[in-house]
């Protein structure tokens, strides 16, 4: 546990020392009695003897993890609380109103504390229910944010949006609502899966495409959902000011924001938003219930992939206020005739390392073909992890998938490209996308009154690149295969396997 600050050691803060004390948390009490400070530390507290609601005592102490204000007089206490906010921003805050509060002394209290506290006859247990829950206190820091807000917010998804940023982003335009703050749920990019457009055609979810960079200009603050930095996979300025930043995925790095919520631990960004909905006390809308439970079950693919408690406790809260007859709607939308071409491409090319397969799919008109061809390569015999990447708009799009349980493919997507451009993901599932310029704007079957087709030459070569990065970053991992993953083509005989395996000549990709 981390270390905890007491303000205003009176009779409350006493026994609420004496059971902290019990547990593995560092105190430090500031009191301005100096008999109670000399008596904490006869019992081995540490303790200031100060004025709580003098700024100077605070300014020379260390940052807590949690401020508890605890002294007898509430109107002192009230001071205190004030100047804790001020002096430790990113602290939880517990504040004691003392004896018989006023309503309008209470409401005080609870425009700066993570958690109020009244006089009951356990008020210590009270106290330490509310420094133990840290989504409460997240909840309320979220609600002051949202709060202070002075306009309009930006809910910005990352670039292309997916099921769960679209319904992230619905939800966290619901919650903006309800403290009287307009927002629009904001995207770069286009919505080209079949089954997104089928979510957001069927809720008749309202997003506002931003056409161009500057767009987001109109707005007087901004908020990441599903991504955790402006620029990255997303049209955003790269310098660009953050207020709110909720996601579940591992980033590298700090990340910047009054309000940062990044939950590794959820399988999706909605079930944060699920939580917080629930803590809000919204009441739940049946088509942002809907969207936050497709969202769920689409980035853990059917509570299979990376599900955490967190997320079936979500499911179980968006239960009862789902539209069933919609979500059959969405699950079930018709797949177009590039998806089948990609998938088919990415068959017909494929590459094959042991038990690792990588496949181009050439030139693309949609992004999000590539996600359902990883998947198809995934269900191969003999197959645990796949990349599938296309050329599109001058760039090159991948889309990882893995089965297996001892490589983290987040971190392996990342060692091999992020030097070159962004990428991210999970231990099962990543992607990256990689700007070529020019290199990505050519048909490779096209050709100029017979001559060379030298931008077909040039995409063999980018290909061989993505193709040799992602291999060496798996054979860089501890458990790799001695003398490293060798395409299967390249052998006549592989010992490890019985048969023979084709060589260049007997058609170079097929195992």
């Amino acid at each position: 546990m981390g270390r905890r600050l007491v303000l205003g050691c009176g009779d409350v803060g006493e026994r609420l020392v004496e059971t902290l004390r019990a547990g593995s948390a560092s105190i430090h009490c500031l009191t301005g009695n100096r008999r109670t400070a000399e008596r904490l530390r006869d019992r081995g507290v540490p303790a200031t003897v100060a004025d709580p609601t003098d700024p100077d005592a605070l300014a020379g102490l260390d940052v807590p993890t949690s401020v508890v204000v605890a002294g007898d007089r509430g109107d002192e206490n009230l001071t205190a609380t004030v100047l804790a906010r001020e002096r430790f921003p990113n602290a939880r805050l517990v504040a004691y109103t003392g004896p018989a509060p006023t309503r309008e002394a209470i409401d005080r209290f609870r425009d700066v504390a993570d958690d109020v506290i009244e006089p009951t006859e356990a008020i210590a247990d009270r106290v330490l229910a509310a420094g133990a829950n840290p989504e409460v206190a997240l909840a309320r820091r979220l609600r002051r944010t949202l709060t202070a807000i002075d306009g309009r917010l930006a809910v910005v998804t990352h670039d292309n949006p997916d099921p769960d940023a679209i319904a992230s982003a619905v939800a966290l335009v619901d919650l903006a609502a309800s403290v009287d703050v307009e927002a629009d749920a904001c995207y770069y990019g286009e919505i080209s899966h079949q089954e997104n457009r089928a979510m957001i055609n069927v809720l008749d979810l309202d997003l506002t495409l931003c056409e161009r960079p500057e767009a987001i200009e109109n707005y007087d603050a901004v908020a990441l959902v599903d991504h955790s930095r402006p620029g990255i996979n997303d049209g955003l300025p790269v310098d660009m000011d953050v207020d709110i930043v909720i996601d579940h995925h591992p980033p590298r790095g700090p990340i910047a924001g009054a309000f940062v919520d990044i939950r590794h631990e959820a399988g999706a960004t909605s079930t944060v938003l699920t939580e917080y909905v629930d803590r809000f006390g919204v009441p739940f809308d049946r088509t942002t219930a809907t969207a936050l439970l497709f969202g769920i079950r689409i980035d853990t693919n059917d509570f299979t992939r990376e599900t955490s408690a967190l997320d079936f406790r979500a499911a179980a809260t968006l239960n009862p206020h789902v539209d069933r007859s919609l979500l059959d709607r969405i699950e079930q939308p018709t797949v177009d005739g590039e998806t089948l071409d990609t998938v088919a491409r990415t068959i017909k090319n494929r590459h094959t390392y042991g038990d690792v397969v990588v496949s181009s799919a050439g030139q693309i008109a949609s992004r999000d073909s590539l996600p359902q061809a990883a998947d198809r390569l995934l269900s191969m015999e003999g197959i645990e992890t796949t990349l599938v990447y296309g050329f599109m708009d001058e760039m090159v799009f991948l889309s990882a998938r893995s089965r297996d349980d001892e490589l983290d493919l987040g971190e392996v997507v990342r060692d091999a490209f992020e030097p070159i451009g962004n990428a991210g993901g999970h231990a099962d599932m990543a992607g990256a996308q990689l700007e070529i310029g020019v290199l990505g704007s050519g048909d490779p079957d096209d050709e100029d009154d017979g001559a060379p087709d030298h931008t077909a030459v040039i995409l063999s070569a980018v290909e061989d690149v993505v193709e040799n990065r992602f291999i060496e970053a798996i054979d860089s991992l501890p458990d790799a295969p001695t003398g490293g993953y060798t395409r299967e083509s390249e052998l006549l005989f592989d010992p490890a396997r019985t048969g023979v395996v084709a060589g260049p000549d007997e058609g170079e990709g097929s195992t």
